[in-house]
């Protein structure tokens, strides 16, 4: 018992090197946000919590109206469905003046909450691992045993993954420093998702919401055009069903579609200047370091069933998540002609996955819509009463069609359905072309 509490605490250690690290940058000013010299004035203020408006993208990207009341220019033609979508507005006056107000001693309360569920639940797991007797067991005896163990780790990996969302998104803090520290503890830690990259990737897809070919973090294929799909894509179709645990390290590793999140490659990274880049290197710095020192005081059998098995939970989860929130019977996608912010925004869909796991979850799944209205601005910890207020409003301006909510309780079955029909395919019908 007390040769396995050593190696327990040499393992902790390693978390403790980790957070030294993170320490260091923190007074050396490595956390303070620098826009790189080829963003726009736009994108820098939508970095900002304090912005009133959504902001418009990158140049790269069409330039976005936050109104949703015109297209890609002030010449472009309203398309007669157009003319019934409130503006950004409006939708804010339908939601409390609280939903907006970021806490930060709330926020720190829910990451030292979810910090001591991951902390706990692979600690425990790693004491099961290297205890004699489980070690006395047969190996398939060993899976069953830690099995439950490694579900529920991976469980509150997501849901600390959930918080460094927020930090992305600056609404754990008004405080920059404080957003960028939560999010590398939550992600780059925790999760072994470097923090910086996929902050950088995921507001391009708050940005682009919902366009055919803009979209961040989604790749839409259109049905009719599969026998014209490139090699590897009819490949990655016919292999579809085994790739669920496994597609959030290709979007990491193998950047598709959005780019290198670990090797910078891709359309993310075209222009950028090199301390974008080496803010981006900090976050992989600090995920490589974490991996890399759990790996030598664990060893590889070990490292793989404690750490890597739970982060396939959480691959699992979040891939799971995400593509249900975009993906529905009747979503749309638009075009430059068509496209517009309010649009792509009420074409992302609020699934309700039960009280307890939505709660857990920091109502990433039933709060989505208001998220995508206003992702900079409503923190987690709102964004049930805002939903609420939203549907209300909704309702009183006879405008409820728009907004998709959709029962989701046998939802592991509902992803692996849905993937299995449809994978990354969509009927040229839903397409909004001019």
């Amino acid at each position: 018992m007390i040769s396995t509490l050593l190696t327990f605490k040499r393992r902790f250690a390693s978390f403790c090197i980790v957070f030294c690290l993170l320490s260091e940058l923190v007074k050396c000013g490595a956390f303070t946000f620098h826009p790189s010299s080829h963003s726009s004035p736009n994108l820098q203020t939508a970095l900002s919590v304090a912005t009133v408006n959504v902001p418009a993208p990158p140049t790269k990207s069409p330039v976005i109206d936050p109104s949703g009341e015109k297209g890609l220019n002030e010449n472009q033609p309203q398309l007669p469905e157009e003319q019934e979508m409130p503006t950004l507005g409006k939708l804010r006056k339908m939601l409390p003046k609280e939903s907006f107000q970021v806490e930060t001693a709330t926020s720190v309360f829910y990451f030292l909450v979810d910090l001591a569920a991951v902390v706990s639940s692979i600690g425990f797991l790693d004491l099961v691992v290297t205890s004699d007797k489980y070690h006395s067991f047969p190996w398939w005896e060993q899976a069953m045993l830690v099995a439950p163990l490694q579900v529920l780790a991976g469980f509150a990996m997501w849901c600390m993954w959930c918080i460094g969302h927020d930090a992305g998104h600056n609404t754990v803090s008004t405080k920059a420093w404080v957003n960028n520290i939560v999010g590398e503890i939550a992600h780059s830690v925790c999760c072994l998702t470097p923090f910086h990259p996929w902050k950088k990737s995921h507001l391009q897809h708050h940005l682009n919401h919902n366009h055919l070919t803009n979209d961040f973090s989604h790749q839409w294929f259109i049905r009719e055009e599969k026998d014209n799909l490139h090699l590897i894509f009819k490949l990655s179709y016919e292999t579809r069903n085994f790739q669920l645990p496994l597609l959030y390290m290709v979007y990491l590793l193998l950047g598709v579609p959005d780019g290198g999140h670990v090797f910078f490659y891709g359309r993310m990274w075209e222009g950028e200047s090199m301390k974008e880049k080496r803010r981006g290197a900090i976050s992989v710095a600090i995920s490589m370091a974490t991996a890399g020192s759990l790996w030598m005081q664990m060893g590889t059998a070990d490292f793989a069933v404690v750490c890597m098995m739970p982060w396939l939970v959480l691959s699992f989860w979040l891939f799971m998540v995400t593509y249900l929130q975009h993906h529905s019977e009747d979503g749309k996608l638009y075009t430059d002609d068509t496209w517009t912010f309010i649009r792509g925004a009420f074409e992302t869909v609020d699934r309700d996955y039960g009280k307890w796991i939505n709660r857990m979850s920091h109502h990433m799944m039933d709060g989505h819509v208001v998220h995508h209205l206003f992702f900079n601005k409503v923190p987690h910890y709102r964004l049930e009463e805002a939903t609420l207020a939203l549907q209300e409003g909704l309702e009183k301006e006879g405008l409820s069609q728009i907004y998709k909510r959709v029962d989701t309780y046998d939802f592991t079955q509902e992803i692996v359905k849905q993937f299995n029909d449809n994978w990354f395919f969509i009927d040229e019908k839903q397409v909004v072309r001019k």
